[in-house]
């Protein structure tokens, strides 16, 4: 199982490319460290760094909560699967991100953070990813919250 956790500042080069920390890189499967799934987070600003077999477990789930011959479901299934791309890892550990996708989560002045979100990586703007941010006060209630909901 991936573990991928905290958050790690870093900066694209004038070209769009960043390198994936390489304490996310050695989390990734072997055989699976050339490439790597990213769609822009649907309800978020944020990209998020789908490893292959995470990628390909998601769709497959989707795919069976799908009805194949419901028009609607076959959209949603093409508009979910259109809206990724392919992303190869180059020798350096590095990704390109367009500049088009730098824009939609606002990255300013090329600086983002790598988050960790246990099976996958989000890409955040660092500006935005502060700003989103519970204060601690009202993370520190809905953590709890959820977490009585669990024991219970």
């Amino acid at each position: 199982m991936l573990n991928f956790i905290g958050k790690q500042e870093a900066k694209a080069d004038v070209k769009g490319r960043v390198f994936i920390p390489s304490a996310y890189r050695k989390l990734l499967p072997d055989g699976e460290k050339e490439r790597v799934v990213m769609r822009r987070d649907p309800e978020n600003d944020y990209l998020v760094l789908y490893p292959i077999p995470v990628w390909n477990d998601m769709v497959q789930e989707l795919k069976l909560n799908l009805d194949e011959w419901n028009p609607e479901d076959q959209l949603l299934l093409m508009q979910f699967v259109s809206d990724a791309e392919w992303l190869d890892i180059d020798s350096q550990g590095r990704i390109l991100l367009s500049k088009r996708h730098l824009q939609s989560i606002a990255v300013e002045g090329n600086d983002m953070l790598f988050v960790g979100l246990l099976d996958r990586i989000a890409v955040w703007s660092k500006a935005r990813y502060e700003a989103s941010m519970q204060a601690k006060t009202g993370f520190s209630a809905r953590l709890k919250s959820k977490m009585m909901k669990t024991n219970h």
